[in-house]
């Protein structure tokens, strides 16, 4: 049986893509540590990262701060799973995700918390995690003031007081979130 899980990262933040990642453990793939990706530090998970990626197939989807923008973040993050599981390229029995709503995928089933207990949404989660991550370090080198290599583009303080004080960056601010939306000069 062949079971995709899937778990995205990046739904509560201001900037930038929301990243889903999907992932199928071969049968006899055993990773000590597993687990949310959101309970391990940077360093084990780009371990887990690289040992997952080696061995297992995976792959990506996203959805951008403009789509987010047009059809809200829920639509968005539902579009970048089924565009991650549509990436595999392959047949499948089943997809499990994490949280409580699925993507229009046949055989899905949506699990709360399932990234702490389906080691195979696990995996999607330190993909998806790590894969984000790395795009906020790189958007930090264009926009040091902003700090994304910390704070990943959550709604810190830090970030706040940059939005303030630098404006939005075109293309990968969310124009509909609300600390953004509110406001006056952009």
């Amino acid at each position: 049986m062949i079971i995709v899980g899937v778990d995205e990262v990046g739904r509560g933040c201001l900037v930038g893509n929301v990243v889903a990642g999907a992932v199928i453990l071969p049968d006899d793939f055993y990773l000590p540590g597993l687990t949310d990706s959101k309970k391990l530090s940077a360093k084990k998970r780009e371990i887990l990262y690289a040992q997952i990626t080696k061995e297992c197939q995976w792959a990506l989807g996203e959805s951008s701060a403009s789509e987010i923008d047009k059809i809200n973040i829920l639509q968005a993050t539902m579009l970048a799973m089924k565009r991650a599981v549509e990436a595999l390229n392959m047949q499948f029995d089943q997809v499990l995700v994490d949280g409580n709503c699925c993507p229009n995928l046949n055989n899905c089933t949506a699990i709360v918390k399932g990234d702490l207990i389906e080691p195979v949404i696990s995996a999607a989660s330190i993909i998806a995690k790590v894969s984000r991550d790395r795009q906020m370090v790189a958007l930090d080198e264009c926009y040091p003031e902003y700090g994304f290599a910390k704070h990943k583009g959550y709604g810190t303080k830090q970030h706040l007081s940059a939005l303030e004080k630098f404006g939005v960056i075109k293309n990968q601010h969310r124009y509909s979130f609300a600390p953004v939306k509110n406001l006056s000069h952009f």
